[in-house]
This record gives C-alpha cells, sequence and structure tokens, in this order.
C-alpha cells in the first residue's frame, strides 16, 4: 500500500500520443452521392418508365389507344395553358375540400365518442365493421334518389370514403397509447376533451395522420368516379371525371390520357407537399419517425 502511494506524483503529466488516431473520413465517390439522392433516383424510374411508354406506343403506332408519351406531354401542356384542363381540376378540388372536412369532422365526433363510451365504442366498431368493405361507387344510385344530381350527391360518397378510414386508424392509435402515458394525464387532472386533445391525440397522431392519407386517397379516386357517372352537376360545374368522360366520347384520346395524368400530378403534390409538411412538424419533429 506505502508504495503504491508513494508512486502517486501529482507533479507529472502523461502525454498521450494521438497522432495517426482519430475518425477517418473517406470522400464518397460520384456513384455514391448520387445513388444516395431519393429524388434522383425516383427521376431515373420515371425517366425509364416514360422511355418504355414512348416505345410502346411508337410501335404500336395506334394513337386512339395509346398516344405517345410526348403526345400527352403536348395535350396536357397545351389543356393545362389553352384549355378546360386547370378549370376542371379546381372544381373537383373544391368539392373534394367539403366532402374530406365534412368526413373528418364526423370521424372525430365519432371516435371522441368510441373513447369515452363503451356505446360509442361498440358503435363505432359495428359501423367500421359493416360499412368500411362497402364500396362508395355502391351508393351512387341512393345519392341520386336521396339529393339529386348536384354537390350533394358528390359530398356523399365523398363522406363515405372519408369517415371509416380516418375513424379507423384513430381508433387505433387512441388505442395504442401506452397506459404510463394515460397514467400522467390522469395524474395532472386531465380528463374528457383535454386528456383527448392534449394526450390521446399528440400520442396516435402517426396513426391518425396515416388515416388522412388514406381518406384522401379513398376521396380522390370516388370523386373522379362518381363525376364520370354523374357528369356536370345542376350548378353547371364539371370535375376531371367528366372531363375525361367527354374527351373520350370525342376520341381525344390524348387528353383523356392529360386528364389521367392531372388527377396523378394532384395526388402527388397533395402527398408531397401537404401531408409530407404536416408530418415534418409533427411527428418528425416529436421523435415519432425517423
Amino acid at each position: 500500500m506505502t508504495d503504491a502511494v508513494s508512486a502517486y506524483r501529482a507533479d507529472v503529466v502523461y502525454e498521450v500520443q494521438t497522432e495517426g488516431f482519430g475518425v477517418v473520413a473517406k470522400p464518397l465517390t460520384l456513384w455514391q452521392r448520387l445513388y444516395g439522392s431519393g429524388f434522383l433516383r425516383k427521376a431515373v424510374v420515371v425517366v425509364i418508365l416514360a422511355t418504355t411508354w414512348q416505345f410502346y406506343a411508337w410501335r404500336l403506332g395506334n394513337p386512339l389507344i395509346v398516344p405517345t408519351f410526348l403526345e400527352t406531354v403536348g395535350a396536357y401542356v397545351d389543356q393545362l395553358l389553352g384549355g378546360p384542363l386547370l378549370a376542371r381540376a379546381l372544381s373537383s378540388l373544391q368539392v373534394l375540400l367539403m366532402g374530406y372536412a365534412v368526413g373528418v369532422v364526423l370521424a372525430a365526433a365519432l371516435t371522441s365518442l368510441a373513447i369515452a363510451t363503451t356505446p360509442g365504442r361498440d358503435l363505432l366498431e359495428l359501423l367500421t365493421a359493416i360499412l368500411t368493405p362497402l364500396p362508395a361507387i355502391a351508393l351512387l344510385p341512393l345519392a341520386l334518389i336521396w339529393f339529386g344530381l348536384g354537390t350533394g350527391s358528390y359530398v356523399f360518397v365523398l363522406v363515405h370514403s372519408v369517415l371509416w378510414p380516418v375513424a379507423l386508424n384513430t381508433y387505433a392509435g387512441f388505442r395504442a397509447v401506452s397506459p404510463t402515458l394515460r397514467m400522467v394525464g390522469h395524474t395532472v387532472g386531465l380528463g374528457g376533451l383535454g386528456f383527448i386533445a392534449k394526450i390521446l391525440i399528440p400520442a396516435a397522431f402517426p396513426h391518425i395522420l396515416t388515416g388522412m392519407k388514406l381518406g384522401w386517397a379513398f376521396a380522390w379516386r370516388t370523386l373522379v368516379a362518381a363525376e364520370l357517372v354523374f357528369g356536370v352537376s345542376s350548378s353547371g360545374s364539371a370535375g376531371l371525371g367528366w372531363y375525361i368522360y367527354e374527351n373520350k366520347n370525342m376520341l381525344e384520346i390524348a387528353n383523356v390520357f392529360a386528364g389521367l395524368f392531372m388527377v396523378t400530378v394532384i395526388g402527388l403534390l397533395i402527398e408531397g407537399i401537404i401531408f409530407r409538411k404536416i408530418e415534418q412538424l409533427t411527428v418528425r419533429r416529436w421523435g415519432m419517425q425517423t
């Protein structure tokens, strides 16, 4: 013990040689940098698909069946800048927002009732089991009888498309909230709507956002299909679905593909800008997703 104590020297400084050690930064090759860009990888896929489309349509040689990719792009630009395509798209989006908003509000009310009461939970589980498998298109005849040829019929089928996926995913998210987090909410005196707003909704927001995405996708597809059936509403407005149907009757197949292209572009913009921005400001910012 004496030798160990005497061996300690407070005035001795030990120098550690660090030369040759440390983090080695290996520069990425050009291929690695290009392959690491998600945008560039997706752009390559789009180019391959467009090239395949162009080659197949060129070999087919029948624009009444499949126009070439360049013809479709030309028709899209022409109809967007000088034709009715943009006005038709805005008309469809206006109706879509109405139906989507009503569906989300009803889903929030139904899910809150299911969380707060046992009869509400039984009601939600029963309705989702019965009505979720029912296609919204199957309700078109009833919508025509009940609401006539107009915006009310559109909104009715849109609400059916939005309500059940949003309610089901929201309810699943609420049930997935950990008991510990629930206990924290009750400990600080939260209850009722305050408990739902401050505890359940933030914790279940990834499920809620998924339900809203599904509701948007179902509603967008349903609206275009409904416009193909309903045509021009009583107010005189016509959407993208009727635009596609009209051009099909006039054998303007390039314009038909341009209308389909517009449907896809709007879907990509909503998904890639609005929902992604919401995701960045919420679940990613909160550390719930990477």
